[in-house]
């Protein structure tokens, strides 16, 4: 069998959630033959992630020089940080655990972005249940883990606390243009957290693109855990390839996406609050007003 014809075979499956059955019948292969091909295709593409999931650059992305809401605000920041919850199936053991604020049972991804909407970091396999400071701690903490340059940041929701290298929107504050109306910020908190809503869309908007394209994603899965995890990580490098190659069809428009409503974060996570960065944002924030 071609390598065209084994990427061909995988990337059917992951793009149409196509059954085993389906895909033998369709290209006249046993269904052996299918599943062993599309976990080689799968391990070829995880073998690749080093290539296309690279950390960012440290200079200031050219989406925020160009932006005059944005920068110098935000020159020293290098994506936004989010997580996503992706369909799991687990066993009946494991259930409980994977059921976090879905219905069904998910595995939390949680994932960094540049402005340029390539996936910089990744780290799937987490239960639906985790919260999401739970899982960026874990990322920090790995040998090969996330790494944040210092001075350098991530713009990330309300559910994380302020850190070094994290910097969330005001919590209790206007956060997304449509909670403003018709009304413009009345104060420096209100002003950042606008523009903070306007530069972390990028994140949203690229699960929103990897979900769209990648139907595997937005389904019940039928791998085991292991290979559900591994396949997230595929779409993120087939994701970057693809946004490589220039403008996407499946990447919405800032103009059409419709923001997800941030979360608040547990009272722990808002004590733990670090003092110096949370000083940062008000300077930030002081210096978006006075220039308004």
């Amino acid at each position: 069998m071609t390598v065209e014809e084994q990427l061909l075979m995988f990337l059917h499956t992951i793009g149409h959630n196509q059954r085993n059955r389906v895909i033998a019948h369709n290209f006249l292969r046993s269904s052996e033959t299918v599943s062993r091909y599309f976990h080689h295709v799968l391990f070829a593409i995880g073998e690749l992630q080093h290539d296309y999931i690279r950390p960012p650059s440290m200079q200031t992305h050219p989406y925020i020089e160009a932006r005059r809401t944005l920068y110098p605000y935000f020159k020293d920041c290098i994506g936004a940080l989010d997580g996503t919850h992706i369909h799991a199936s687990v066993p009946a053991n494991e259930v409980v655990a994977f059921r976090g604020r879905k219905s069904y049972p998910t595995q939390n991804v949680l994932a960094a972005v540049d402005f340029d909407l390539c996936f910089t970091y990744v780290l799937a396999g987490w239960e639906g249940s985790a919260y999401d400071a739970l899982v960026l701690r874990d990322a920090l903490e790995r040998p090969n883990g996330l790494r944040v340059p210092e001075g350098k940041y991530y713009l990330v929701d309300a559910g994380y606390a302020t850190r070094p290298g994290f910097i969330p929107p005001y919590r209790g504050v206007r956060y997304h243009l449509k909670d403003f109306g018709s009304r413009t910020p009345q104060n420096a908190k209100e002003l950042f957290n606008l523009r903070h809503s306007s530069a972390r869309t990028s994140v949203e908007r690229a699960f929103g693109s990897l979900k769209g394209r990648f139907k595997i994603l937005s389904s019940r899965p039928f791998f085991p855990f292991k290979t559900q995890a591994e396949l997230v990580l595929a779409c993120c490098v087939l994701h970057n390839y693809i946004i490589s190659g220039g403008e996407d069809e499946f990447i919405p428009s800032e103009e059409d996406w419709i923001p997800q409503r941030n979360s608040q974060g547990t009272a722990r996570e808002q004590r733990e609050e670090a003092q110096e960065w949370a000083a940062r944002r008000d300077e930030i924030a002081s210096e978006m007003w006075s220039n308004n």
